[in-house]
């Protein structure tokens, strides 16, 4: 790696590092009624929705009564979606008289931006109308993201609370991460974003003339408008010139600033963050990749706070850190050593890269080897999901390492919420091992991990992996998962491993190469989607409930530590084990067998 590649990634680390601290100090004060300024200026406006929603802010709930808000809120917003995709050819602010979308695909969609996955089998610029992407797509990317962060903060009460049944108000948790938390960093961030030349408009697409002639080659159509076919079967092709270009417009800065600050993902249009619409220069490449990690990040520091030891905090920043550190310097030189098998066809991978060496296949020129790899960890390790450069066309180590941080289970970072409340499951894991170790009754954060948490911290563990295997397994073994895989061997079954780990996972990301719009995929990574997001979520507030009934344990000659650096290993010890023995054998027959046959075919290329 260059001097310049490490310079980048340690000027990114140390400003995400430098600012979880300040933001997570200010989400603890949010989540604690206490007086930050914004939420002294809007109290009225608080209480008015209060108000206007019914909503008795000092009436809290138990454990299920909360399960039961976020799941019917979930539903509402779901519905929603759903309708408003299938209904968009009849509603305004749709003036490229854009059809409705299919069932199937409304189906997936409304799913996927339910659960802060935002997988998308369509092209955004060519399907959803303006009044779909704003107040469904963007509306959900708030919601999703403020769902994963409530349910987090009643995981944290679960601990810092004793002998009580109640874990907070959901509907009031959720108004605060928005009102307070969402709404004001993607306001800034929009408007940011805008500064730097990113779209937001309500026109219709403009269409400009081009500089030089473009000339192509089109299937030849008959009277009918279908394609000619030639003896063999094949499309006839002819030559065509075009002149013209159409340039998709939108308002799609403020769907992008909190696409990534809630971990949400997916793109205003159909090539994501490599759309010069959507991610124009440097600066907003930095700058998004940054919103993605930093309130993942942050709300580490808002857990120490609000169990009232920070050490612990810094102890789940650090686990998530240092797994980050060694897989971007992973992915990032297996990227930077080219591929092979491009320079036995004898490509100057050197003078393509503009750089010692890089594998520029399906990247970005303006943004490089080194940000485009570290990209692809950064929107892996959180739920985010979104892109800036084709992952499909990544070396094969360089594209596995995205694929296992998701199968690892978005802990590392992970989603708004979602992540740490994720991590913290591996914890309770991690001091039931060590209990077992010594034969005696694990503790964390001074309550009893009893039977019941172990059993819900298995559930959360194991759901994702049934999903993605089970998924996998399903894709395979019919024809319908067959027919939309167009990449023979050991690429394409890393193909359909990596959208089901993505769905799996609530990600959002994808490899590419399949045609995922298509009924079965949109059923089955749909469905998918939402058992690995609610339950997830289910168990996780039960879990929540069980502790803040318990009471609090004193710390003893035989408590664990949690705040050290042996309990960091162990932390990352206990989510590698579960991720290398759940996936390293499905890993085995995509990527790393990919990897093997590209260097085979490069030995035999060299002779």
């Amino acid at each position: 790696m260059t001097a310049q590649g490490f310079l980048q990634i340690f000027i990114y680390l140390a400003v995400l590092l430098g600012l979880a601290k300040p933001l997570g100090i200010y989400m603890a004060r949010v989540y604690q009624n206490e007086s930050v300024g914004l939420n002294r200026w809007f109290s009225g406006l608080e209480n008015l929705l209060y108000r206007l929603s019914g909503i008795k802010p000092e009436q809290e709930m138990r454990w299920s009564q909360y399960a039961l808000a976020v799941l019917v809120f979930n539903l509402l917003g779901l519905l929603v979606v759903y309708l408003l995709q299938r209904f968009q050819d009849i509603l305004p602010l749709n003036p490229q008289a854009l059809a409705a979308v299919s069932p199937d695909s409304a189906f997936n969609t409304a799913v996927s931006f339910a659960t802060n996955t935002n997988w998308q089998g369509y092209s955004g610029e060519a399907t959803m109308s303006y009044l779909t992407q704003m107040l469904g797509l963007t509306v959900q990317n708030f919601l999703s993201a403020a769902s994963g962060m409530a349910v987090l903060v009643a995981l944290i009460r679960g601990f810092s609370r004793r002998n009580t049944d109640s874990i907070g108000n959901f509907w009031v948790d959720m108004l605060r991460s928005t009102l307070y938390i969402l709404l004001p960093l993607s306001l800034l961030f929009a408007l940011v974003l805008v500064g730097q030349g990113v779209v937001q408009t309500f026109s219709q697409y403009q269409t400009v003339n081009l500089q030089e002639v473009v000339s192509y080659q089109t299937p030849q159509l008959d009277a009918d408008a279908k394609p000619v076919l030639d003896a063999q079967g094949k499309p006839v092709m002819v030559d065509a010139q075009s002149r013209q270009q159409t340039l998709a417009l939108g308002p799609a800065a403020s769907q992008i600033a909190i696409k990534q600050l809630g971990t949400n993902g997916g793109g205003f249009f159909n090539v994501n963050s490599a759309h010069p619409f959507e991610n124009p220069t440097p600066l907003t490449n930095f700058l998004e990749m940054l919103a993605i990690l930093l309130i993942p990040a942050a709300l580490c520091y808002t857990f120490g706070v609000m169990i009232g030891d920070v050490r612990q905090g810094w102890v789940m920043l650090a686990a998530m850190t240092l797994v980050f550190v060694v897989l971007v310097f992973v992915s990032v030189p297996a990227e930077q050593a080219g591929n092979p098998a491009l320079t036995t066809l004898g490509v100057d991978q050197l003078a393509a890269a503009q750089q010692p060496g890089g594998n520029m296949e399906g990247k970005e020129a303006r943004f490089g080897v080194v940000n485009s790899a570290l990209w692809a960890v950064v929107t892996t390790a959180a739920s985010n999901g979104s892109v800036n450069a084709m992952h499909d066309s990544f070396t094969p180590l360089g594209g596995m390492v995205p694929m296992w941080l998701m199968q690892l289970g978005e802990v590392i970072y992970g989603g708004v919420g979602s992540g740490l409340y994720g991590m913290i499951i591996y914890a309770l894991i991690a001091v039931f091992i060590a209990g077992l170790m010594i034969g005696r009754t694990p503790e964390y954060l001074g309550k009893k991990v009893e039977a019941f948490e172990v059993k819900m911290a298995g559930i959360v563990i194991l759901i994702p992996p049934l999903m993605v295997l089970a998924g996998t397994a399903i894709a395979l073994l019919t024809e319908a998962g067959k027919a939309s895989i167009f990449n023979p061997g050991a690429h394409g079954f890393s193909e359909v491993l990596y959208a089901f780990s993505s769905a799996g996972n609530n990600n959002g990301s994808a490899f590419g190469g399949i045609s995922a719009n298509v009924p079965f995929y949109n059923l089955t990574l749909g469905l998918a989607m939402l058992f690995s997001r609610y339950w997830l979520i289910i168990p996780v507030l039960a879990i929540a409930g069980s502790f803040a009934a318990k009471k609090t344990v004193p710390v003893g000659p035989g408590t664990l530590s949690t705040h050290t650096p042996l309990f960091v290993m162990l932390l990352i010890g206990t989510v590698l084990m579960v991720g290398a023995l759940t996936f390293v054998p499905a890993l085995a027959l995509g990527p790393v067998v990919e990897h093997l046959q590209m260097i085979n075919q490069s030995a035999l290329g060299l002779r």
